[in-house]
Order: C-alpha cells, then sequence, then structure tokens
C-alpha cells in the first residue's frame, strides 16, 4: 500500500524538491507546454480542467489520480473547483498541472488513444471559469478612445486633452456574480422591454493572492492570471420621478447574463505583461465594432489594482477588468449613429493569447404577474424606444 505523506512533508517537497526525483522537482519550473484552466460540465458536472493547444480538455481529478499512481509523487488533493484551484496554485497546485502536463507529453498521451479524462472541447460544455467570483470590480471609461463617444469631433479631442491632463484616479464599479456571470456560448438575454443593450469587451484579471493596499509596483504578483470578459450594459437609465436620483449603475450593469467570462483562464506565466502586449477586440456579427492596445488605457491595470485594493481587500478569484475602448453601441465615433444589440445577432469578444467568447443574443420573453414595481420598458419614458 503507498504512503500517505504528512502535508509538511508535500511542501517541502513540492517546494523545495526534497526526495522527490528529477523529473518531479523539474516539473516546478517548466511545463512541456503552456496551458489554460477552466471549468467545464463533463458528464453533467461542472468539473475543473486543464485546456491543452485550445483544444484538448484534461479532467484535472483523473488525471491527478492517474500520475499517483507512480510512487514518485505524493498524494496532493486536486482543486475541488476554479477558486480552490486559484487559491493553491502557489502552494503545490501549480507544481502538480505542471507535472501532469509533463507527464502527459512526455508519455504520448495527447494523440492516438488517449485516456477517458482527456476530451475534445467541442464534446464538454463550457462554462464560466470560475463559479462564482467573490466580486467584479469593472473599470468606468479606461480608454481614451471610450471617452466622450457620443460628441462632436472637437468636443471628444477636447474631453481626451483634459483628461490626459488630470487622469485623477481610476473609477470603478462592482458588478453582480452570480447571476450575471455567463460561459462560453450562453446566451445573452436582452431583457423585456430594454432596447439599448450595449456591448464592452474587456481583460479580465483574476486575483491569485491576498492583498490590501496593494502597490502598482507589486499588483502583478497578486495576479493569478486572465481572461476574456464582456461589461453588458443597459443604456435605458431609469425612469423619472419617485427618488431624484438620475444614475443608476445597477440598471446599466447587473442585468442576468450582463457579465460573460472565459473561455478559460490563461495563468499569467503563459501570457506576460497585458500592459505591454493587450490587444482586445469586439464583433458583432461579422461588423468590427472595437479594437484597442495597452496604449489607449488611461490607468494601467497596476493601478486600477492599486485603487480597487486601497477600498477593499482582494480575495483569490476576485475579478478586474480593465475597461473598454471606442467603439461601443452607444458611440457614434467610430459608426456615426448609435447601435444597440437585437435578438439573433452573435457578439464575439476576443484577446489575442486568450480566447473568445462567443454570444448569441435572445430576447427575454414579457414576464408576468407583476405589480408595477418592475423597471418599466423604455419606451414607456424614453423617446425612440421600441
Amino acid at each position: 500500500m503507498r504512503s500517505r505523506f504528512p502535508a509538511a512533508f508535500l511542501f517541502f517537497a513540492l517546494t523545495a524538491g526534497g526526495l522527490m526525483g528529477p523529473s518531479a522537482t523539474s516539473a516546478q519550473t517548466s511545463a512541456a507546454e503552456p496551458f489554460k484552466v477552466g471549468t467545464f460540465e463533463i458528464d453533467g458536472q461542472p468539473t475543473v480542467a486543464l485546456v491543452l493547444r485550445d483544444q484538448l480538455i484534461v479532467e484535472i481529478d483523473e488525471a491527478n489520480a492517474d500520475l499517483e499512481r507512480n510512487d514518485l509523487y505524493p498524494v496532493l488533493p486536486p482543486p475541488r473547483d476554479m477558486l480552490d484551484l486559484i487559491a493553491r496554485y502557489e502552494y503545490g497546485v501549480k507544481a502538480r498541472l505542471y507535472e501532469i502536463v509533463n507527464h502527459m507529453v512526455g508519455q504520448n498521451m495527447l494523440a492516438g488513444s488517449r485516456p477517458a479524462y482527456v476530451h475534445d472541447l467541442e464534446d464538454v460544455r463550457t462554462l464560466p471559469p470560475i463559479m462564482y467570483p467573490g466580486k467584479i470590480l469593472n473599470a468606468a471609461v479606461n480608454f481614451y478612445s471610450h471617452v466622450n463617444e457620443t460628441g462632436t469631433p472637437d468636443e471628444r479631442a477636447e474631453a481626451r486633452r483634459q483628461r490626459r491632463e488630470n487622469r485623477g484616479v481610476p473609477y470603478l464599479f462592482l458588478k453582480p456574480s452570480r447571476g450575471a456571470v455567463i460561459g462560453n456560448g450562453q446566451p445573452i438575454v436582452l431583457p423585456w422591454g430594454r432596447d439599448r443593450i450595449d456591448w464592452e469587451v474587456e481583460l479580465g484579471a483574476v486575483i491569485g493572492r491576498a492583498g490590501k493596499y496593494i502597490s502598482a509596483d507589486d499588483a502583478e504578483a497578486h495576479v493569478f492570471g486572465y481572461m476574456v470578459t464582456m461589461d453588458i450594459s443597459d443604456r435605458g437609465g431609469r425612469p423619472p420621478g419617485g427618488n431624484p436620483l438620475t444614475s443608476d449603475w445597477f440598471v446599466g450593469k447587473g442585468h442576468d447574463t450582463f457579465a460573460p467570462q472565459g473561455p478559460w483562464i490563461v495563468p499569467k506565466e503563459f501570457y506576460g505583461n497585458p500592459m505591454e502586449i493587450l490587444r482586445q477586440s469586439l464583433d458583432v456579427g461579422n461588423e468590427r465594432m472595437q479594437e484597442a492596445t495597452a496604449g489607449d488605457m488611461i490607468h494601467s491595470l497596476w493601478e486600477l489594482i492599486e485603487y480597487g485594493s486601497s477600498i477593499i481587500t482582494l480575495y483569490p478569484g476576485d475579478v478586474i477588468n480593465n475597461g473598454t475602448s471606442g467603439g461601443t453601441g452607444m458611440g457614434t465615433a467610430v459608426r456615426g449613429e448609435q447601435r444597440f444589440l437585437q435578438p439573433g445577432e452573435v457578439v464575439s469578444g476576443s484577446i489575442e493569447g486568450i480566447g473568445t467568447l462567443t454570444m448569441p443574443v435572445v430576447a427575454e420573453e414579457q414576464p408576468q404577474g407583476l405589480t408595477g414595481a418592475e423597471l418599466p420598458p423604455v419606451r414607456t419614458y424614453r423617446r425612440g424606444g421600441n
């Protein structure tokens, strides 16, 4: 019978290479090929998995059990879910994932007759990578091309000039998590009566190490990895009357399905510095709507993390979104007129080096049995509504 090593010994073995043998030691510092991590429905259950070559899905728990049949590898509990994987990544899980990848590549287990725990991407259902983030912080108007998109050319130029001269501090808002977060291929639902639904593609930075008052100089060390996100927005506003407040970020950002995330997460060591290499784009159908690089950002991702953590502690699995660029539906700078999502369209958001979210758009049926306290259709208080 195999021995069960105590936790203290496991930590020493995985971090220092003690008594582990050459194959396990080398796995700590490099992987035979890069990988991503995601959550997929397999046999009806959400399953955390490795993504290899953007097309092979490897169940981590089964691959780990297979690896542990070799006495060179100590027993290490596989992650229960993505939140557990992220929290323990630097405490043994990273080394174990490297070992799994190196073993599978070295034994040519990804071609020909593959283990039953290796699936083709098209044979599984992609779920949100994190089910669900503790909190999602989104940067508002954090790209110069997104400043005053509805203004005239002269107004836009002046607004951007003023913003460059007075960057100030970032503006972050909370995006709902469970209910709003959906995975690749799931439909974006246009809420009944809300006819001004907009798109925004963003980079999602997943926090890997908790922190409060994180300096921008140290922020990258607190990041686990990156994914593609969308900030779907309701530009219809709130109806007049009652509470005198006119701005309502809950209405604008908080509907069900308004936070697509995925299709998976790239650990930061396999992506690079987003402030140097970021390229994000969004298409509606075959029409390119948005395209931007990090050079257009007002505040860096690291500054967003510093600002957010100066207000609330960031924990593993929290998500910081970097903001979006010009080309949103409400803006007139790119197309000359406003354009909003319609049922039957398909929205695709991409970030080079990470992947693509492809989301169909559907309309919600009219709800029944309400009393009048619900959010009303835009047409009841704004001209031009459908």
